[in-house]
């Protein structure tokens, strides 16, 4: 097992700067040669991401900031574009243990809790990868692939076949693909649906007639309520926010609040926000879901404010009633 390893190790190694056909080949058959060399493979990829330290940069809109968060991207794009097509993707959980799940039956359910990432093949060769404390509930028939997204986000690598249409419901909210990849992530008023290959069609089923396509690149928030849906071409947003499948929280100018509230989702400790003048304040800046401190301290060196750490909470700014 020790030379699997090692053998793996080399591979993830080699592929972060080699990206030829060649070696593309030369690793897939490495890769599908023995079931071993799949977990080793993936347990040596976890292994180099927790070698990559979190980037912090500046808030604001400075060039050097901009410039770093576009390289960041750029490599984020490739990396994922080369993991998930080689069908040898998973979400590591914030521990930075792999989460893989070999589920292939034709129904099941999978969840996740706060901080946990998974990666599940289904059984039409489609890949669900579960962001944080999220749900799906798969079933799979010969007239319809159907995935209900009961909570959270969720990104799919679907199965070419069209003859059966692959589904996901988000409430009253649907996407239809048949053959590829993009994400689902409910919202109190709908879903947002961004696509990073392909073409899906998305729609309410209360509002049938206003049915929108959005090809790779496209987002689009679909609401509950029946109204027009406004669907935009932003590939860089769209793999900025589907940065959670390496792990990565990306921050391209969102508020103070908003980016604590992502930093939440995956965290039971929690980062609060004591001074709400604070809250509009932009950041740039690149982090590991799992690090709240470290954005913790970024903040506190680029906005100059106070951070206190209470254990379970990480408070940022003071108020009368925190002092």
């Amino acid at each position: 097992m020790l030379r699997i390893d090692e053998e793996a190790g080399a591979w993830v190694a080699r592929l972060e700067g080699d990206t030829s056909e060649g070696t593309r080949r030369a690793f897939e058959a490495w890769y599908d040669a023995d079931p071993r060399h799949q977990g080793a493979f993936l347990r040596a990829e976890a292994a180099w991401t927790m070698l990559d330290r979190a980037q912090v940069m500046t808030h604001g809109d400075t060039l050097l900031a901009r410039r770093a968060l576009e390289e960041k991207l750029k490599r984020h794009r490739t990396s994922v574009s080369r993991r998930y097509v080689m069908g040898g993707a998973v979400a590591a959980s914030l521990t930075g243990a792999v989460a893989v799940g070999y589920v292939l039956s034709h129904r099941l359910s999978v969840a996740t809790g706060v901080g946990e990432l998974r990666s599940v093949p289904l059984k039409d060769r489609s890949i669900a990868s579960v962001n944080t404390d999220s749900q799906i509930d798969v079933d799979m028939t010969p007239q319809i692939r159907h995935v209900a997204l009961v909570k959270g986000e969720a990104w799919f690598e679907v199965a070419k076949n069209p003859e059966v249409p692959f589904v996901v419901s988000a409430g009253d909210i649907r996407v239809r693909a048949v053959g590829t990849a993009f994400s689902v992530r409910r919202r109190a008023g709908g879903a947002d649906v961004l696509v990073t290959e392909g073409t899906v069609e998305a729609w309410n089923v209360n509002d049938k007639d206003k049915r929108v396509t959005l090809t790779a690149g496209h987002e689009a928030f679909v609401p509950v309520k029946p109204e027009a849906v406004d669907v935009t071409y932003r590939p860089e947003e769209v793999e900025r926010k589907l940065a959670w499948r390496e792990r990565e929280i990306v921050l391209n100018s969102e508020t103070l609040d908003e980016a604590v509230a992502e930093f939440n989702r995956y965290n039971s400790r929690q980062i609060v926000i004591a001074d709400p003048s604070l809250n509009a304040q932009k950041l740039v800046g690149g982090f590991h879901v799992d690090q709240p401190e470290t954005f913790a301290r970024a903040v506190q060196a680029a906005l100059n404010v106070p951070v206190s750490d209470t254990g379970d909470r990480i408070i940022i700014g003071t108020s009368d009633t925190s002092l």
